[in-house]
């Protein structure tokens, strides 16, 4: 057997395609790894979301999870620290390339898209669930961009999507990686309905047999639990209401609550350089008309930090080692100055930059 043919025949098992009356549907399958996404999955999902964009018999596309928990813990974090060690990013490079086009593809698509996100919806997989139209959450629902964690920045649209929720909830979620459980992502607006996870088989069977699917998920939520998010809105309008890492880190210091102390426990830990470029991300994306022009900015920016020390320190400490004790560097908040932030923001040659389908 070649190994082509090996290769395609993995990737079949990664990702499961169908059709199940007007719907296609997307299934990712690597339960071992919750799901996360590999380059060959991000092609392959483009090539199916073309195909279905010219059949009129497919009236709809869901996006689900196979066997295990779900829904999708992101991208494959391994494959870009060793492109950042062994090829200067060049692997990673080429896999952020694709899987933005597949993040602006669900953008535009225009045919209805539902995302069920029912378990572990981080990174990568807020990139391919929050472009859906339809997005639903369960009592499994994991939500978080935990990516200043790892020296990186919420991408796949993050900062789209990010910067645009109400009271600066975006900005705390791009900092701290906080984590939201689904009544807490519905409350937020990150997902638009709430079903119970022993609903989905019906909402599924409902929307490939035609059903108009808002009145689907509308009849089958249910009433969700109280946000627990919600006791500290105000808290979060006014702490996170900067642009600065430093202006956050001393309005938390103001404040003796143990909420405030622990989330700024928890902003000690983040890589201070990601902290920063998630903070001028969000800010220029609100700047910024088009998806695409975000994603273009999002690629400048992520072609850059996998080749800077604080990604491969921080995916050693927390993926590879496990020691959960990365060492930054820069190591204070002082020390990621404005210059060097520019040099990550700065457009790339014109023939490096990305463009859409």
């Amino acid at each position: 057997m070649t190994t082509d043919l090996l290769s395609t025949e993995a990737l079949a098992r990664e990702l499961l395609t169908r059709r199940e009356g007007v719907a296609g549907v997307i299934s990712l399958n690597r339960p071992k790894a919750i799901h996360a996404l590999t380059l060959g999955m991000c092609e392959s999902m483009r090539e199916s979301l073309d195909e279905w964009a010219g059949d009129p018999g497919v009236k709809a596309v869901m996006i689900e999870h196979s066997e295990g928990r779900g829904f999708c813990s992101g991208g494959d974090i391994n494959l870009l620290r060793r492109s950042a060690l062994e090829d200067h990013g060049a692997a990673g490079r080429r896999f952020f390339h694709e899987e933005y086009r597949l993040n602006h593809q669900l953008f535009t698509y225009e045919k209805p898209v539902v995302a069920f996100m029912d378990g572990v919806t981080m990174g990568g997989g807020v990139g391919i669930s929050q472009p859906a139209q339809f997005r639903v959450a369960t009592e499994h629902t994991r939500f978080a961009m935990p990516e200043t964690g790892i020296g990186l920045f919420p991408d796949v649209g993050g900062g789209w999507y990010l910067s645009r929720l109400d009271g600066r909830l975006g900005q705390f979620l791009a900092l701290t990686g906080a984590r939201l459980d689904g009544a807490e992502c519905l409350w937020a607006g990150l997902a638009t309905h709430y079903l119970p996870s022993e609903a989905l088989p019906e909402a599924k069977r409902r929307i490939a047999a035609g059903h108009e699917i808002g009145g689907v998920l509308g009849a089958l939520s249910v009433k969700a639990p109280e946000p627990k998010i919600a006791a500290h809105e105000g808290q979060i309008r006014r702490h996170f209401a900067f642009d600065t890492l430093e202006q956050v880190l001393a309005s938390l210091e103001s404040d003796q609550s143990e909420w405030a102390a622990r989330e700024l426990a928890t902003l000690r830990t983040k890589s201070p350089q990601a902290c920063k470029v998630s903070l001028r991300q969000l800010a220029t994306s609100l700047t910024l008309d088009t998806f695409a022009r975000n994603m273009a900015m999002e690629y400048r920016i992520g072609s850059r930090v996998i080749v800077l020390p604080d990604f491969a320190e921080g995916v050693r400490a927390v993926i590879v080692d496990k020691d959960h004790a990365p060492k930054w560097n820069p190591a204070a908040p002082e020390d990621v100055t404005e210059p060097m932030l520019d040099a990550i923001f700065a457009p790339l040659p014109q023939e490096e930059e990305w463009k859409p389908l």
